[in-house]
């Protein structure tokens, strides 16, 4: 017997009224069908709520005048942010919830810990300027974060198409990290943190683009060697986190404009 459309609605209107822990996704089956799933995946949400953490714990530091803990922070945020994503692919655990929340949680420790980190330490000392400056970074992140989802699966996934917002919070907090543990105030410096900041902030939205590394096999095998390379990367990087790391910052965001004006270059000798 058909169900009559007055028991239909009910039934909708109740699905509508679960309570917020009755999570309800849907998605396809392997046979194209329409399924609905309850609820989330705990494990790949957990390094997100990890990573989400991060950021705030910097964001508290860096009111509290501790600039190098909450630098250091916000790296241990990117390798957190490294991880839940590789976690869900391997678990076969993605999901639409998993993907928001994390675009939510890369905006508090890739957006605005890095911002308000470089305003404690330098901008402030800029008044108004150093606010618009801080902004416009909190703004690119923002809106670098809104397209990247926008164009998943429209894109070649081996380019990121502006730099990525982890990237640039990696030029920020090194910077200060770097300087703060040698001792230098970020009022001496406040003019260049600013163009290094809006710098940031700008490449995030621009249309140039960065290797992603994504296309790397990480389950394959390789050569003996690798290994060696990976201890050596390593332990260079232990050896002066501050300094290793921005400088490996620094040269990624600068590969994209240099690699975008080398192109321009060939097409121009090509004509």
């Amino acid at each position: 017997m058909n169900e009559r459309p007055e028991e239909s609605s009910q039934a909708a209107d109740a699905e509508s009224l679960l309570p917020i822990d009755e999570h309800v996704e849907e998605g396809h089956d392997a046979e194209g069908r329409k399924v609905r799933h309850r609820g989330i995946y705990l494990l790949p949400n957990l390094f997100t709520t990890a990573n989400l953490f991060a950021g705030f714990y910097s964001i508290i530091n860096a009111m509290g005048g501790n600039f190098a803990t909450a630098a250091a922070t916000i790296f241990v945020a990117m390798v957190l942010d490294s991880l839940d994503g590789r976690v869900a692919r391997l678990t076969n655990t993605q999901s639409a919830f998993g993907a928001e929340y994390d675009s939510l949680s890369d905006m508090v420790a890739f957006g605005l810990a890095p911002a308000l980190l470089a305003y404690e330490w330098a901008l402030g000392d800029l008044r108004s300027v150093g606010l618009a400056v801080a902004f416009i970074y909190v703004a690119g992140a923002a809106l670098r974060l809104a397209r990247f989802n926008t164009q998943i699966g429209k894109v070649d996934k081996k380019w990121f198409i502006g730099l990525a917002s982890p990237a640039a919070a990696g030029v920020v907090a090194g910077t200060v990290w770097t300087f703060s543990d040698f001792g230098i105030r970020g009022s001496n410096m406040s003019f260049l943190v600013a163009l290094l900041v809006a710098a940031a902030g700008t490449l995030m939205v621009s249309n140039i683009k960065y290797y992603s590394f994504k296309d790397l096999d990480m389950k394959g095998r390789v050569p003996f060697v690798a290994i060696l390379v990976v201890v050596l990367v390593f332990a260079v990087v232990f050896s002066d986190p501050p300094r290793v790391l921005l400088l490996i910052f620094l040269a990624y965001a600068a590969s994209g404009p240099i690699q975008h004006l080398l192109r321009g270059r060939r097409r121009k000798t090509e004509v």
